[in-house]
Parts: structure tokens; sequence; C-alpha cells
């Protein structure tokens, strides 16, 4: 069952927005799919298919550096931790003033602050107040298990207040009267355990395993998703409060998700 779950759910991306969106909360017509995604299949990946890397990545809990960056070849170990339907929600197909949406995708990166496990039961726990919902897509624990969380065509709810500064300029939408605009109707939001040492409000801690950083890239490598409209929660933040995900090395991240051949063209 989780199986197919997660088929069903990953497949969303190359399916129409299943969403409402008129202030008035009628329901409207599914607009055709914002972004295409290529070979869904992070169970049954086949041997030697465009998604595996040249070479493996070596064991070890360090941070990932500039001398580390071969990935694993096979797919990382997936679980499907579907959160309360409270706590997610449709993509809407217009923002609260009933102009149609057409925001390309972004993946925005988190980080849990807490361990996995105590994410995992926060968003569970059925929220029946809209201030205190809150969910991931998806979120990879430091041995490099990825939880699915939300089904990736639903829209999570991973930021705030929040604006996205990319090629195209601001893009933000406003979905809900009571609440500022946010990137979450077009946001596909990844999060890393923190480690143990970054359990607090510090900027900064020991970093992210190597194994989070290759199913982090393994998962963006299924998507079209270019490099470009990849982010942070705190590029996006607009309270002035978010840091995450801290002591993330982007430098490294990019270069070894740039080692997927599904990659290519996708740079920009």
């Amino acid at each position: 069952m989780a199986r197919r779950w997660i088929w069903i759910g990953l497949a969303g991306f190359l399916i129409a927005l299943l969403s409402v969106g008129l202030a008035s909360a009628q329901a409207a017509k599914p607009l055709p799919s914002q972004l295409t995604v290529s070979r869904l299949s992070p169970i049954q990946t086949p041997a030697g298919t465009s998604l595996q890397l040249i070479k493996s990545l070596p064991p070890g809990d360090s941070d990932l550096t500039q001398s580390d960056l071969q990935a694993q070849a096979a797919p990382p170990r997936q679980v499907t931790a579907l959160a309360d339907p409270s706590n997610y929600g449709d993509r809407y197909a217009t923002d609260i003033d009933g102009r149609i949406l057409q925001n390309d995708f972004i993946a925005v990166l988190h980080e849990t602050v807490g361990s996995a496990q105590s994410a995992i039961n926060l968003f569970r726990t059925h929220h029946p107040r809209d201030q205190d919902q809150v969910s991931y897509h998806a979120l990879i624990g430091r041995d490099g298990t990825i939880y699915y969380i939300v089904p990736p065509e639903k829209r999570a709810f991973g930021a705030g207040n929040s604006v996205f500064n990319g090629p195209n300029g601001p893009e933000t939408v406003r979905t809900n009267a009571a609440f500022p605009p946010s990137v979450n109707n077009f946001a596909y939001h990844i999060s890393l355990e923190t480690p143990g040492d970054g359990m607090n409000n510090r900027r900064s801690h020991s970093g992210y395993t190597q194994a989070q950083y290759a199913s982090l890239a393994w998962l963006l490598a299924q998507t079209t998703i270019p490099d470009s409209r990849i982010t942070t929660h705190q590029a996006i933040d607009r309270s002035g409060n978010r840091m995450d995900p801290r002591s993330f090395n982007g430098q490294g991240f990019f270069a070894l998700l740039r080692r997927y051949p599904t990659r290519s063209g996708l740079s920009g």
C-alpha cells in the first residue's frame, strides 16, 4: 500500500493541479500541470537508467565536502508517513482575487530543528486552527531515509509570510485573506533532519550527513525544477526569523545534483 502511495504521490507532478481557488471557496476547474517531471520511479528505478550516477558514495557521517561529491547509485530508503489532512490542502487555480495562477514550481529547503520523528508526529497531529497547521512534502533523516509526508500535487504548509525572488521577479500567492501571501501554492517543501547540536537557535551547527545530501540530490533529480528555482526557507522568509537550513553546503550540493544526467539544461 505504501509503495502504491509513493508512486501515485510522486506521479502527481505530471497531472493537472487538482485545486480550488475562488475567494468564495467555490470549486474551480484545474489548470494544466505547471511542471513536468521525468522518471518518477523511486522504488523501481531500472539499473543503468539516467538517474544513476557514475560513482557510489563512500560511507560516513560527516558533512559533504568538495572531495566527497559522489552519490549513491541505488535509490535511497523511502518511507510513507502521511500527514494528517488538516496539515495540507489543495493547490489553488486562482488567488483570492480570482487571478489565474501559473507559477512554475520551486523547491524550498528546510531543517527540522528537532528530530525527524518529532516532526512526523507533529504533522500527524490534527490541527483544526489554520495558524497551527504545518507540513513538508518530504523529510530526509540523518541516515538518508526519505519520508514522504504530503503528496506533491497537494499544498504543504511549509512557509508563512514568504516571497520567492527569482529570474521572473518576486513571486508569491495569497490564498487566505486572514494570512499574508506565501509561496506554498507553488512550492515543493523538503526538510533535512537537524543534527544533535542544532536543537537551538544558533546560526550554525555541525551540518548534514553525506547520506542526506545524496538523498536530497536523488529526490530533486526526479524533478525538472531548475537550479535557479531551488531555494531555502531563509531566502524566501519575510518574517525575519527563519534561518534554515543552517550550515547548508550549497556549493557541494549543487555539484552533486548536477552529476545526474537528468539535470542537463536545468542549471539555469
